[in-house]
């Protein structure tokens, strides 16, 4: 077969598209809070890729990375949260 498209490919085809409407969204969020949770499905799309990229490559060490990248995007995220809430209520 010259054409052989595997179900991995097609996932992370669908992931690519999926970041540039993320990255579209967010040089086009009107607001600060739009553009954290544009950030915060960026970091989930990258441990996407990752995630099946080792699954395609069948090495388990960056199954540890994409471990490692969405613990810090979630203390990434709650800190955005605490900063947007100060800022509100200073406001």
């Amino acid at each position: 077969m010259i054409f052989e498209l595997r179900i991995t490919s097609i996932v992370l085809i669908i992931l690519a598209v999926a970041l540039a409407l993320v990255l579209w969204r967010m040089a086009r969020g009107p607001s600060l809070p739009d553009r954290v949770v544009g950030l915060d499905i960026l970091s989930l799309l990258a441990t996407s890729f990752i995630t099946v990229y080792a699954i395609d490559t069948h090495q388990k060490v960056f199954i540890d990375v994409a471990i490692v990248l969405a613990l810090i995007s979630f203390l990434g995220t709650v800190g955005f949260a605490q900063y947007l809430e100060r800022r509100a209520r200073d406001e």
